[in-house]
């Protein structure tokens, strides 16, 4: 193998995909990035066994073939190199020189057919989706992905994909996101995409509505985003029936504004630390929320006006819970719906539905 290309797209390319790389593994092929030298080009790929990403930049090929380099010594070589071009020597013995400039390494690379294949998508289902509006929707929902694995499923986030809209929805057993927009779909079909999955799709997604492919199949799913294909595993279970846990009814709805409510409960959780937790108190009555915290180390009160309608009601909250969901509404007002101190509070846009989320209060103490 013999190629020239441009250090800047190969950094870029390297540090993406070295992202999808193992970094623990008994088969070492797969702590490596896999090239391959093709016509007008190299594709680079990075894969553990669950997710996969591949891409391609523009090389000058002399002579075509493949090889696997370990990704961080690869990718802590081209950041560092001192020329705008790279030249990739591969030998017969998987020796690979790579010069820039006036530095010049000679490392030991792994046999191309050591490498894994990574899975093909048959029967596959496909949507196309704006990037800002995908990006936007995961953004919106990440959040609320489960971290344990107590139910492996929870860990992802649930597509629902119906005639003309697409639905993404978290749970992790203390709080729910969901967000719904209209896509271009064929058929319903539901399935769970894991969230570090979703994590690396969301760096690669860009600000405008250029569209991007979705392919899903019965066990893996592809995104095309750009010159990157990213492939993953779905995951298998029984996802939690979202729609009975949200309440049907409410007693209490307040129009608020969102950053008084994020800057509120910022200043009262100063007395919160990892060592002393404890639930924000929030009081909903009169046209004011007042907000509360007490720790060992003192108390903090604050309250700010909002418009109230319905029954006044007394609730607490575990502040991160609460923060993550106030700051993923992308709206400079909210509405915010109580059915008692006990269910769980709805959080939507003021007007509209394209997201709720839900955050189960915390049984507070009766003061003295």
């Amino acid at each position: 193998m013999k190629i020239t290309c441009i250090r800047q797209q190969l950094n870029e390319a390297v540090l993406n995909v070295q992202r999808a790389v193992s970094t623990k593994s008994s088969v070492p092929a797969l702590e490596g990035i896999l090239i391959k030298a093709e016509d007008n080009g190299i594709m680079l790929c990075g894969y553990d066994l669950e997710l996969g990403m591949t891409t391609r930049i523009e090389a000058s090929v002399e002579e075509k073939g493949s090889i696997v380099l370990s990704a961080r010594l690869f990718g802590d070589i081209v950041r560092r190199l001192p020329a705008d071009d790279v030249h990739i020597i591969v030998d017969q013995k998987n020796i690979t020189t790579i010069k820039s400039g006036l530095a010049e390494f000679s490392i030991v690379g792994i046999p191309a057919e050591e490498y894994p294949e990574l899975p093909s998508i048959t029967g596959e289902t496909s949507i196309k989706i704006a990037h800002n509006i995908l990006k936007s929707m995961i953004h919106q929902t990440i959040f609320a992905v489960a971290e344990s694995d107590a139910k492996p499923v929870h860990t992802g986030t649930l597509f629902e994909l119906g005639k003309n809209h697409i639905k993404l929805i978290s749970v992790d057993g203390y709080r729910l996101a969901m967000r719904e927009e209209t896509a271009r779909c064929d058929e319903d079909i539901n399935f769970v995409v894991p969230g570090k999955t979703l994590g690396e799709v969301l760096k690669l997604l860009e600000d405008d509505d250029t569209e991007l492919e979705i392919m899903i199949g019965r066990r893996h799913i592809l995104f095309q985003i750009g010159s990157y294909c990213v492939i993953s595993r779905l995951l298998e279970g029984e996802f939690l029936d979202y729609k009975a846990a949200i309440p049907a009814s409410s007693t209490t709805e307040i129009i608020v504004s969102t950053r008084s409510f994020i800057n509120s409960v910022e200043r009262v959780s100063l007395l919160i630390t990892d060592r002393l937790k404890s639930p924000v108190r929030c009081q909903f009555e009169d046209n004011e929320i007042k907000v509360s915290c007490s720790t060992a180390i003192g108390r903090a009160n604050d309250q700010f006006e909002a418009k109230i309608s319905g029954n006044n009601v007394e609730m607490g909250f575990n502040n991160r819970y609460l923060l993550d969901a106030l700051r993923n509404t992308e709206g400079d007002e909210v509405k915010v719906q109580l059915n008692g101190a006990l269910s769980p509070m709805k959080i939507l846009p003021r007007e509209g539905d394209a997201f709720l989320f839900l955050v189960l209060p915390v049984r507070l103490k009766n003061e003295s």
